[in-house]
């Protein structure tokens, strides 16, 4: 990657930021992908070099290319070359928004590429090919309009035939420096451009048909599925294994194999016509019509051309730079050669795994370019290069399917079961070095991460060196929930001892108090089989010594445990474990007690290096505990002192928090009114329809820098008799997506108009943050005029609070 640049930059209306950093490494071809906001007219420029903070795309007359997403109130797209509109559309998916969305844009030789999202040369929505193009275009202005235009998380990115190991770069967090980015982006571009179908151009290994060229009878080696996958070359049922050529045309024939193989050739002028012929009689259809094409420009613009260099021919999607497979690069028509896979044409393998018997006759070839173990297989002069069947052991038959389906199409099946087969596809892919799946894998592993499967992962992962920036984002997952992952299922038990004391010394760590942390660490060492507290432990430990209990991680307890903020305990729970059966009988536990509780009689006497044991978490959070109804204590009334800074005022006011209802605003459904410290008798949310139910709710905001894990919430009738029955209490991280908290059904408590009434918030979910809370209406309230009003003036949440 050539530049990060993560500063927010506003551009004025009718201005434009030019930096000199902002500038593609070759001329005519890079890509920019950017964050944005605005009203419209999210306008980005490219030009030969950079212009003025007051230049304007229709002022300026050296040669340039504008695209603008949102034109014309954010109704259209428009691409313009030199200040004349070329493209103007609606109808793509491609408009501004008030909040900052992702987008890319990328040049390549005057084909201009548009897409959507996080992750450049994915989700395209439109492009456009110049058929003049402008291959001087080097640096990028960010403009606007007639509105402020805001800009952040712009990258400048080279164009590579590798551009699935880019996106990680991108989304990792701060680089560490330039020169360490394209080190290993080199790398990483390496790994794929010296594999793939190229290596295979005019090889003897895995080929299977022959042409003989000229009266020299010359002998240049090809694959059949190739080469049928890519034209018609007459093999039909025959099965004919050479091909032969009576004119001496070996450079014709060898740019149309690379223009296979490779997607790109280069011949002399001269050669257009009769490689148009070759491609023609083997219905390279897409050869023959570019050759064509720059034959006819030929003649009409000869200083297109050097007469004393070679012209160079690129399969269309070649120059894409969108799609992240190879084959989607070459002109193999990917759905005839999947087709080939699943009648066994031209098939030169069988493929058995243990317990499933034959599972598919597939192509050396087809697994050679993905794969480096298979190549081996096929070349290594053992009995399976010769062998017309491979028999593979301890093989996932269902994974191995979808990895077979991917060598062939280029794709994984978006319906795949993420819980059950991405991480087996992960260690298949892993296993055999099937790079572009691999990290497909662990891109939607990243994705579709969540509290219930981190984990799980972990368990798979941390024996896969490639997986190392996975494994980094499980164990700050898992820090960032400790207290949920540790509750809400045992299996952390069985994690390695490097990973679970990684999670430990994590910075993130969040929990709401140190006694889990500790419960946590006994739970491991003693490889416990269900959840129980330290309590537990010191029972056991009455009638069983250490080495029993904890065994072979009786070394790791002692060294886990100096992870464990014992001043933080309160001075109660000290009291309690210096007295416990753990403090007799491991040393190291009772030494850091007493350290504890000294700290808190006397005062610190640690080293330096030890004072954050006597510091709180940066992450933990404030708890914030119900006392009884209608009390201070809240979350809601916590966020209307600014965070305890100043006095009381209502927070919806003061947009510290964000009220809706499921109805429009109106004198009887005002949201201040949910957290004001006075009563209303008439405040409701009404009805309205969502997938075709009725509901009610009002939903809470506690904004975008702050979560809860709430246990307990508040509740107040108001001065009707429409009581609620069947509601369910909710929490989410975005508004959209909804967890259960606390389910009640036939739930009588609200009996009386202006009751107050509380409920506790119990089991795992109880120690999920979140930032969005809604009290949501499933079933009719008991007033039979207005069923499906949810009629409450009064909403306090509780629970630990960040």
């Amino acid at each position: 990657m050539e530049k990060k640049q993560k500063k927010f930059l506003t551009v004025a209306p009718f201005e434009c930021a030019w930096r000199d950093d902002l500038r593609f490494r070759e001329a005519g071809r890079g890509c920019v992908a950017f964050d944005a906001f605005a009203h419209n007219d999210v306008t980005v420029v490219f030009r030969e070099k950079t212009g003025s903070q007051h230049y304007h795309y229709k002022r300026d007359n050296s040669p340039h290319y504008t695209v603008i997403i949102g034109s014309h109130r954010n109704k259209r797209l428009n691409i313009e070359v030199d200040g004349q509109t070329v493209v103007d559309v609606t109808g793509v998916d491609l408009y501004c928004s008030s909040t900052f969305q992702s987008y890319w844009i990328s040049i390549y030789d005057g084909l201009i590429s548009i897409g959507k999202g996080r992750y450049p040369f994915q989700n395209l929505v439109f492009q456009w090919l110049d058929s003049n193009p402008n291959c001087s275009v080097q640096y990028v202005g960010l403009s606007s309009w007639d509105r402020h235009v805001g800009y952040r998380n712009i990258n400048v990115l080279p164009l590579t035939q590798n551009h699935v190991s880019l996106w990680k770069h991108i989304d990792c967090g701060e680089s560490n420096g330039k020169e360490d980015a394209d080190e290993e982006m080199e790398e990483d571009i390496g790994e794929y451009e010296n594999w793939g179908l190229k290596i295979f151009l005019e090889s003897w290994e895995l080929s299977d048909v022959c042409f003989v060229v000229g009266s020299e009878e010359r002998a240049v080696p090809a694959h059949k599925v190739i080469l049928a996958a890519s034209g018609n070359f007459g093999f039909g049922q025959s099965g004919k294994d050479f091909i032969h050529l009576e004119d001496d045309c070996y450079p014709i024939l060898h740019a149309l194999l690379e223009y296979i193989y490779t997607g790109t050739t280069k011949v002399p002028e001269l050669h257009l016509s009769p490689l148009k012929s070759l491609s023609l009689q083997f219905e390279v259809n897409t050869l023959a019509k570019q050759c064509e094409e720059m034959m006819e420009r030929f003649k009409l613009n000869k200083k297109l051309f050097d007469s004393g260099k070679s012209v160079e021919i690129s399969y269309p999607s070649a120059r894409l730079n969108c799609c992240t497979v190879f084959l989607n690069k070459l002109p193999i028509d990917v759905k005839r050669l999947n087709s080939f896979r699943l009648t066994g044409d031209y098939s030169d393998v069988d493929i058995y795994i243990e317990g499933h018997g034959e599972i598919a006759k597939s192509h050396r070839i087809i697994l050679g370019i993905w794969s480096s173990p298979f190549t081996k297989m096929f070349t290594n002069g053992m009995t399976e290069s010769i062998a017309s069947k491979v028999c593979l052991k301890d093989v996932c038959f269902e994974a191995f399917n979808i990895m077979l389906d991917f060598m062939y199409c280029g794709e994984v099946n978006n319906t795949m079961d993420i819980d059950t087969l991405l991480l087996q596809l992960l260690l298949l892919a892993d296993q055999f070095g099937v790079s572009l799946l691999h990290r497909e894998c662990c891109k939607r592993l990243l994705e579709h991460l969540s509290e219930d499967s981190v984990c799980q992962i972990l368990l798979v992962i941390s024996s896969i060196p490639s997986c190392k920036l996975i494994e980094e984002t499980c164990e700050r997952k898992f820090s960032m929930h400790f207290d949920y992952c540790t509750t809400a299922s045992i299996d952390f038990v069985t994690l390695d001892e490097t990973t679970f004391g990684n999670i430990l010394q994590h910075p993130d760590l969040t929990v709401t108090s140190e006694e889990r942390v500790l419960n946590a660490i006994l739970l491991w060492c003693c490889k416990a089989q269900e959840l129980f507290g330290w309590d537990r432990v010191d029972e056991i430990l009455l009638n069983s010594p250490p080495e029993l209990v904890f065994g072979e991680r009786l070394n790791s307890l002692k060294e886990f445990l100096s992870f464990v903020r014992f001043p933080l305990l309160p001075y109660s729970v000290l009291q309690k474990l210096e007295r416990s059966n753990l403090s007799m009988c491991i040393l190291t536990f009772s030494q850091l007690v007493k350290e504890a509780i000294g700290f808190l009689e006397f005062g610190s006497s640690a080293h330096e290096k030890d004072l954050n044991k006597f510091q709180h978490r940066r992450s933990s959070f404030k708890e914030l505990q119900y006392i009884c109804d209608g009390d201070s204590n809240g979350v809601l009334y916590f966020a209307g002192t600014s965070y305890g800074e100043h006095q009381w005022v209502n927070p919806v006011l003061s947009k510290k928090v964000i009220i809706t209802a499921s109805s429009p605003f109106s004198r009887f459904t005002d949201p201040k009114v949910l957290v004001s410290r006075s009563y209303l008798g008439t405040s409701f949310a009404g009805p309205r329809m969502e997938n075709g139910r009725n509901t009610a709710w009002w939903m809470v905001d506690i904004g975008h820098s702050h979560q809860l894990m709430c246990n307990h919430y508040t509740l107040r009738q108001d001065g009707s008799r429409a009581f609620m029955r069947n509601w369910n209490f909710q929490g989410s991280m975005d508004g959209n997506n909804w967890t259960n908290l606390r389910v009640h059904e036939n739930d009588e408590t609200m009996s009386k108009p202006g009751q107050f009434a509380s409920w506790p918030v119990v089991g795992p979910t109880a120690l999920l943050p979140f930032r969005f809370f809604r009290v949501v209406l499933v079933a009719p309230t008991t007033d039979a005029t207005n069923p499906w009003s949810l009629c409450i003036c009064f909403l306090e949440l509780y629970g630990y609070f960040r």
